[in-house]
């Protein structure tokens, strides 16, 4: 039987190009989203956080990071994988949709210096509350939607039965996202009676649109998988005709957002206990089977023919050790400490991995260069092993009951027990960037040349 491809296939030069500039998009937000995370990494180190007058800004800091490295960079990145399906007719439309997103993201990277320094450290999209901030936010979020409109409304045809599944996960997602969008909006309008917009307020804002967000992440991550694991070469591990009751499994449970919303008020205790009971019983249904067939084909993978194989099995090897570290330290969590982050980092880091390493195989796909693959592998192997440290150190300090999102003197830290895992997780958040810096020096130095760059 003859090997079945588990891939997107590319477009016409016109798609490419727009595709290349959502790849730019997803590039730059991980430069920003860099740029401030040395300053929280910095803020949370014992002896240095009483050298520097950075705590204060250590809240604006992390809400712009997280925006940038999770929002931003992952639907950055998910309309990188919608612009190669999109049909030809709707390019214009989607460079649209490019502009109005590349808009907004400037201006939320640059509201800390156009408003009210006024950090709000809600759940899933932490906002800074002045409305540069939120111009840019609506204007991203707009853009990606009407990218996503765009391709649910109308895709080139696809290749073989296994494009046809993987363009199926792609649509799961994005419907997913416009389902997000439509319960932000619905709680929105439920929140119309509470007069002060605080924490408690955004926190209730986004609690069920930021949990089926969720559901794309992981759809999208799926999609990844399945895409780096046909590139690494690796034997059948999951024919064409599994792969869209495989999305239909992962999307399923998504459904029930709407009807979360008809059963509870906005704001009500029930309404946020059904979305959380929603993703830690449906999140995983699908995506922990399909890592179990994974790990069982690296297994029994045969040696790699081509360098490039070998960073695609890397960048799939690490993205699956994260995200088994990010749902084993999940059930660790007790209270509200930093093994909270601990356990979403782990998710987190294990979605970038996997979109790193197919950024190496897309970058001369879509006409830029080939980075060496030996440099590839180390810059994996770099972010992967700070991330590890990270998400270690940050689980350690939980057990300390070190309290999330507080930096400085307020983590309250006395004893060297309390200090030491702290420290372990500055040195990996540190090698962490070190490893994200690697990466976006590798992709923007073959960004216009061709053929593999030493």
């Amino acid at each position: 039987m003859q090997h079945e491809t588990l891939s997107l296939s590319l477009p016409a030069e016109s798609g490419r190009r727009l595709a290349s500039g959502w790849l730019l998009l997803a590039l730059f937000s991980l430069v920003g989203a860099g740029l401030v995370v040395i300053l929280i990494v910095l803020a949370r180190q014992p002896v240095i956080h009483d050298l520097i007058p950075w705590a204060g800004s250590f809240r604006t800091a992390l809400v712009i990071h997280v925006d940038l490295s999770v929002l931003v960079w992952f639907l950055s990145f998910a309309g990188l994988l919608a612009a190669l399906t999109l049909a030809e007719h709707l390019l214009v439309m989607g460079w649209l949709a490019l502009a109005i997103a590349m808009l907004g993201t400037v201006i939320l990277t640059f509201s800390p210096f156009l408003g009210e320094d006024l950090p709000f450290m809600n759940n899933y999209v932490p906002v800074l509350n002045n409305a540069p901030f939120f111009v840019g936010l609506f204007l991203f979020a707009g853009g990606f939607s009407l990218l996503a409109l765009l391709t649910l409304w109308s895709r080139r045809p696809a290749g073989d039965v296994g494009e046809q599944g993987m363009r199926f996960g792609l649509w799961t997602a994005l419907v997913i996202f416009l389902l997000s969008v439509a319960s932000l909006a619905w709680t929105w309008h439920g929140l119309r009676h509470l007069p002060t917009h605080d924490e408690h307020y955004f926190e209730l804002l986004f609690w069920g649109g930021g949990h089926l967000l969720q559901f794309t992440h992981v759809q999208l991550q799926m999609l990844a998988w399945l895409w780096l694991g046909t590139l690494a070469g690796l034997p059948r591990f999951l024919t064409s005709r599994l792969v869209i009751p495989l999305f239909v499994m992962g999307a399923l449970p998504a459904l029930a957002g709407p009807v979360i919303h008809f059963l509870y008020p906005v704001d009500s205790g029930e309404l946020r206990l059904a979305f959380t009971e929603l993703m830690i019983y449906g999140g995983g249904i699908a995506s922990v089977p399909l890592a179990l067939v994974l790990v069982w084909a690296l297994w029994k993978a045969e040696p790699v023919e081509r360098p490039e194989q070998e960073v695609m099995r890397l960048a799939l090897r690490t993205s699956l050790l994260l995200f088994a570290f990010g749902g084993l330290i999940g059930f660790m969590i007790r209270g509200i400490n930093v093994t909270i982050p601990s356990h979403y980092h782990g998710s987190i880091v294990s979605v970038t991995l996997a979109y790193m390493g197919l950024a190496y195989h897309l970058l001369p796909a879509l006409g830029h260069g080939q980075p060496l693959p030996r440099w590839a592998g180390h810059q994996l192997n770099i972010y992967a092993f700070g991330s590890l440290l990270h998400i270690i150190g940050l689980a350690w300090s939980g057990g300390h009951d070190v309290q999330r999102k507080t930096a400085g003197a307020a983590q309250g830290l006395q004893s060297l027990s309390e200090k030491v895992p702290m420290w372990i997780m500055g040195a990996g958040g540190m090698i962490a960037v070190s490893g994200g810096i690697l990466f976006l020096v590798l992709a923007f130095r073959v960004w216009r040349r061709k053929g593999i760059t030493s």
